[in-house]
């Protein structure tokens, strides 16, 4: 039988793995790449070239490498637990280098047209045009996988500031930014409190006069560093927790989450108290934004009303000299090369599970990565990919176009009552939630009745230890037998960059001490009521 040949758009951290799952399925994937390296988002280039992702120099993940790596490729145990950018480029090389994927990758070469080809509600077949050195050239394919990201195209909504076109200083996207050196001395007004205008501003703060930070809605704020001194997700990412939220009542958990936050400084007196609860929209990782607050080098702001030329004005009247606007106000989804047709992508982006147009003919193009996930992205796209490849090689097929609809319709409808209204919210998934349900489609999710009666050793790392991306590889397509072994080592790896001192007499760890409260309290519930019956039986 003849291989099917399978295009991968991007050689990001989605197209790494999405070339690796493709192989794995006996696919052959020919990967095109614009620029001429691999990386995607996460390679620093100091001159950002239109149509790719931006980053500023000092970027760092915001979730764990536990909880980041691929999920049969451990990131090092010597690494720090948050990666700078420069870290998690050198970890894409090695993954690169170790599964053979540079060879299937075409740099330089730019996507220009994927069309259905005539005979596609038969064949399923894609046109791709590409261009390379100013000539372009088709391809044919059995399947696309569109893995170019969602941070390329920058969202300036410039018309809904009066008065920008006045304004006689400088005004940027973050897109743009790169490092505070240009800022010496300025006073600057940032325009958006998520993650990258939260990082912006702490960093510009350190040589600007002063920054203002300008908000519509306020934020809850997040640190990397958790209780004992953990990754936050780590700790707050387990099967566990999950399982008693399903539980728990939103408000209540609103509340406990809201109080957290707020122990560590109070969101109203920093001027950061969110209209919305704590669950109702993205929340934001900053680890040094109250500092500068409480420092006074960043001033938190309302919405920016107007601009005069020298001057912002803001919705509660006050008015601050500006030199420089940075407008920290996202992304859009960009898909150029797609033919503007509503069988392969409408305009609100209607996807099954994320993934799949529902309403082709033929399962043959898939989009991975095209979501916020609340925890990393890599686990969650290589998942996409591995289900997509079995889909392509013809192992797995999707529901009927009715089913896929109404699935979407439901999931729409959660969304709409759970969170606020935005454009990322739409695309927003819970990390556990969303694994396992791609994982019950491709056959992977771990099955925790079977473990507790066969490895109690392993089924406890799963249950209340973090939810990592090796559970995924322990059986089913893909099994890898380094998983087992991975999973019980994962608490060593995220100590191990961290214990550069070396002490005589270490004391027993808070978490071991939380394990073993976790023991008591498990055989408490299992054996108290067996004494209480045996106790009535015989009395």
């Amino acid at each position: 039988m003849e291989v099917k040949q399978i295009a991968v758009i991007g050689a990001g951290v989605s197209g790494l793995g999405a070339i690796k799952s493709c192989l794995e399925e006996g696919l052959e994937p020919t990967c095109f790449e614009k620029s001429s390296d691999i990386g995607g988002l996460w390679r620093y280039e100091e001159t950002p070239e239109s149509g790719r992702p931006g980053i500023y120099k000092s970027l760092t993940c915001n979730t764990s490498k536990e909880m980041t790596g691929f999920s049969d490729f451990p990131i090092p145990d010597h690494y720090p637990n948050y990666m700078h950018n420069t870290k998690m480029m050198e970890y894409l090389r090695m993954y690169a280098r170790h599964f053979g994927l540079i060879k299937h990758i075409q740099f330089q070469t730019k996507v220009c047209r994927v069309r259905k080809r005539p005979d596609f509600s038969s064949s399923g077949q894609w046109d791709v045009v590409v261009e390379v050195d100013g000539k372009q050239k088709t391809y044919i394919f059995d399947g696309v996988m569109v893995c170019s990201g969602h941070y390329t195209e920058k969202y300036l909504p410039l018309q809904d500031f009066t008065g920008i076109t006045k304004f006689q200083g400088s005004h940027l996207h973050s897109w743009e930014y790169k490092h505070p050196d240009n800022f010496v001395g300025k006073r600057v007004v940032v325009i958006g409190i998520g993650n990258s205008g939260a990082d912006v501003a702490g960093e510009i703060s350190r040589v600007a006069e002063q920054v203002f930070l300008s908000t519509r809605r306020g934020a809850w704020i997040w640190n990397r560093v958790w209780d004992n001194g953990n990754p936050l997700d780590t700790t707050l990412f387990t099967r566990y927790n999950r399982t008693i939220q399903r539980f728990y009542p939103t408000f209540l958990i609103n509340r406990w989450a809201e109080n957290k936050l707020n122990a560590r400084f109070n969101h109203a007196n920093y001027g950061l108290q969110a209209k919305h609860r704590f669950l109702s929209h993205q929340s934001i990782f900053s680890d040094d934004l109250p500092n500068r607050i409480i420092t006074g080098k960043v001033q938190v702001k309302a919405n920016v009303k107007e601009f005069t030329s020298t001057s912002a004005i803001f919705e509660d009247g006050t008015e601050e000299a500006v030199d420089v606007v940075v407008f920290a106000t996202g992304y859009t989804f960009s898909f150029p090369f797609l033919d503007d047709n509503s069988e392969i992508l409408d305009s609100k982006h209607t996807m099954f599970k994320f993934i799949f147009p529902p309403k082709l003919e033929k399962p043959t193009l898939a989009f991975i990565g095209i979501l916020q996930p609340v925890g990393a992205t890599i686990p969650t796209s290589e998942l996409q990919s591995r289900w997509v490849a079995r889909v392509f090689a013809g192992l797995k097929k999707l529901p009927s176009q009715s089913d896929m609809l109404a699935a979407i319709n439901r999931r729409k409808q959660k969304m709409e009552k759970e969170f606020v209204k935005s454009p990322r919210g739409i695309h927003r998934v819970q990390y556990i939630d969303y694994m396992d349900e791609i994982a019950s489609e491709l056959g992977v999710k771990p099955s925790l009745l079977s473990l507790f009666l066969w490895d109690i050793k392993l089924a406890k790392e799963i249950f209340w230890g973090p939810c990592t991306p090796y559970q995924y590889r322990l059986q089913g397509p893909g099994k890898w037998a380094g998983a087992r072994a991975a999973i019980l080592t994962q608490r060593e790896r995220i100590l191990k960059p961290l214990r550069t001192r070396v002490l005589k007499h270490p004391e027993a760890s808070p978490s071991s001490l939380f394990w073993l409260r976790c023991i008591c309290v498990v055989v408490i519930f299992l054996f108290v009521p067996v004494l209480v019956i045996v106790q009535v039986i015989y009395s």
